[in-house]
């Protein structure tokens, strides 16, 4: 019977913690299915249903309301960062997991020390260093400051990289094969887990950034926009009241690609953070 009450109790607690994370979530998308363009907090549910909002934010752009190239510019932003971040941490973890060399372990324990420092400390110090390079208000700036210390972030990799056996890398060392031969011909084929993690979160942090985002493209051209300041800017006081519909639909429609992308790769991406939690 304690048992039962336990269970009862931990179950009840779950089903509460659901439901306070899923209400804002639900009304989100019922909200951007109404017929009112503004805020309606006198009912949970629209009076009346209508596309119009997903209509107008994707066929009818205006100065406020850019969304497709919104769109556009957080992808390929998000691509390149999701590419060359992906590299830096397969690299960084290969060289500490299966490569031995002076000062390892002290460059190790500094990065993992670093890591543990919030990104934002830097911002002020980032953002002078690209306005001297005239890279602010550029797609290109906002992607190395998001590419720059990725590599920081490669202990998950290196975890799974210490489950390969050191038997194949000697084998093909006998075989005299490069440590860049061995590196994408041995390890980087065994590894579609840890690269399906490393490849989903690398897309996450651009695609989900609004602060350094906002910071980095400050000239309120509003085309060149990611999605996140042009949703932003929509919550201004003097544009909720018309905008606020189409807020909601491009909060629906910016959280489908990553939630596909989520389903078809969720075996893998578990794979790769419980093969990677295994040594560390």
């Amino acid at each position: 019977m304690k048992r039962f009450v336990k269970t009862l109790l931990h179950n009840l607690l779950l089903a509460f913690l659901a439901f306070v994370w899923l209400v804002p979530i639900v009304w989100l998308v019922v909200t951007s299915f109404s017929a009112y363009t503004g805020m309606n907090t006198s009912t949970f549910f629209p009076k009346e249903w209508s596309l119009a909002q997903y209509k107008n934010l994707l066929f009818s752009a205006d100065s406020v309301a850019q969304f497709p190239n919104w769109f556009k510019n957080t992808f390929i932003i998000a691509c390149a960062v999701c590419v060359v971040s992906t590299a830096f941490v397969l690299m960084v973890a290969y060289a500490t997991s299966c490569m031995r060399f002076p000062a390892r372990k002290p460059l190790m324990n500094a990065a993992v020390i670093v890591n543990l420092f919030p990104g934002v400390l830097s911002m002020i110090a980032v953002y002078f260093i690209l306005k001297t390079l005239n890279l602010t208000n550029t797609h290109l700036g906002l992607i190395l400051v998001y590419s720059a210390g990725s590599g920081l972030g490669y202990l998950i990799a290196k975890g799974f990289f210490d489950t390969i056996p050191n038997s194949l890398r000697e084998a093909a060392y006998l075989d005299g094969a490069s440590e860049a031969t061995i590196f994408w011909r041995v390890v980087i084929p065994m590894s579609r887990p840890i690269i399906v993690y490393t490849v989903i979160s690398s897309f996450l942090s651009p695609w989900m950034d609004f602060v350094y985002a906002k910071l980095m493209l400050n000239a309120g051209i509003s085309s060149q926009w990611t999605v996140a300041i042009g949703l932003y800017n929509m919550l201004d006081k003097s544009l909720i009241n018309t905008y606020f519909g189409q807020f909601c639909a491009g909060g629906v429609l910016v959280s489908i690609p990553i939630s596909v992308l989520f389903v078809i790769m969720q075996k893998f991406y578990v794979e790769g953070i419980t093969g990677g939690a295994v040594k560390g």
